[in-house]
């Protein structure tokens, strides 16, 4: 809270290059609504890597750790006044910044009522602030899953609020290796978003105990610290910005692999749409899933995009790693 309240006062005093990593290009649609978001919501933002999935049309959105509100107003435009979003941070002067500009942001989009919140709170507890069971289609969170010190219960919570099919599509740090206590108490490097990473694979295991499918890695890209006294107390453990989607797919969706036919429908990826790492779906050509992806197509928000048939040639389970 003192760190993103008082000590930083715009993007520029970070002192590593991990929370601004940009994971890939911005579509012309993203780069588009971000000219119409506030100077000062753009200023004091402190995420990492690109957190906006696609086909969100009027869907209900949770933002973890929302900050000075950059995502959301960016995602208030993309599910248009029909859905919803809603953003949670822990730290008051962020919310503060968000909620002054939502007038502003409402007027410049057209909009005759809001269609974003802003609470304080934490992400560890969303019940404290209201948030039901199955109230959301999408959660996404931009950096900050890191600054909480019960991953599992984040990840818990997530679950929870999400409705069945639905998505947690979030950026992140993940470590090369378990993070000595040392570096977990060090304040820098807990401010810049290092300190606090997941080992990658506990990524995975904790996903699974919670009840999301495997994460599907969509991005990563290596984080440089370029500051010599931290990159010795660091020592060799090695750190990625990465971007996992996790779904809450509804048990006994889908038995075995499939065949699936992308149908061009979603705005701004007609001619493909780049799933994740492993997957890239054209439109009108097969394409051989395993029963996971066949699971998270039919039981998701992408089931209409998409015609789907049981089979599939050599459909093998494929492993996204950092």
């Amino acid at each position: 809270q003192d760190y993103y309240g008082k000590e930083l006062q715009k993007s520029e005093d970070l002192k590593t290059n991990a929370c601004i990593t940009s994971a890939r290009p911005l579509p012309k649609m993203v780069k588009d609504a971000l000219e119409h978001i506030h100077e000062e919501v753009l200023a004091r933002y402190y995420g990492c890597g690109l957190v906006i999935p696609e086909c969100l049309s009027s869907c209900q959105i949770l933002d973890l750790g929302s900050g000075s509100g950059r995502d959301c107003y960016l995602l208030s435009q993309l599910v248009g006044e029909q859905g919803h979003v809603t953003g949670i941070d822990m730290t008051e002067g962020q919310v503060e910044v968000a909620k002054k500009h939502i007038a502003y942001h409402m007027d410049k989009f057209g909009y005759r009522k809001p269609n974003v919140e802003f609470f304080h709170g934490y992400m560890e507890k969303l019940g404290d602030v209201g948030l039901a069971d199955e109230s959301y289609d999408i959660i996404v969170s931009n950096c900050v899953v890191n600054l909480a010190p019960d991953k599992r219960a984040v990840l818990q919570e997530a679950f929870r609020v999400l409705k069945p099919g639905g998505e947690m599509y979030f950026s992140d740090i993940y470590a090369s290796q378990r993070l000595s206590e040392t570096i977990r108490k060090h304040r820098v490097l807990w401010g810049e978003c290092l300190a606090g990473a997941l080992y990658w694979r506990d990524l995975y295991s904790i996903a699974e105990e919670v009840g999301f499918s495997p994460p599907c890695l969509v991005t990563a890209s290596p984080i440089t610290i370029g500051n010599k006294e931290l990159e010795a107390i660091v020592g060799d453990c090695r750190f990625v910005s990465a971007t996992f989607r996790l779904f809450k797919v509804p048990g006994g969706s889908w038995a075995g692999p499939g065949q699936v036919i992308y149908n061009g429908g979603i705005v701004g990826h007609e001619r493909e749409l780049v799933f994740d790492a492993n997957f890239t779906f054209k439109e009108g050509e097969v394409v051989d899933v395993d029963a996971e992806m066949a699971a998270i197509l039919q039981s998701s928000r992408f089931a209409e995009e998409f015609l789907i048939r049981a089979g599939g040639a050599n459909a093998a389970a494929l492993q996204g790693c950092c």
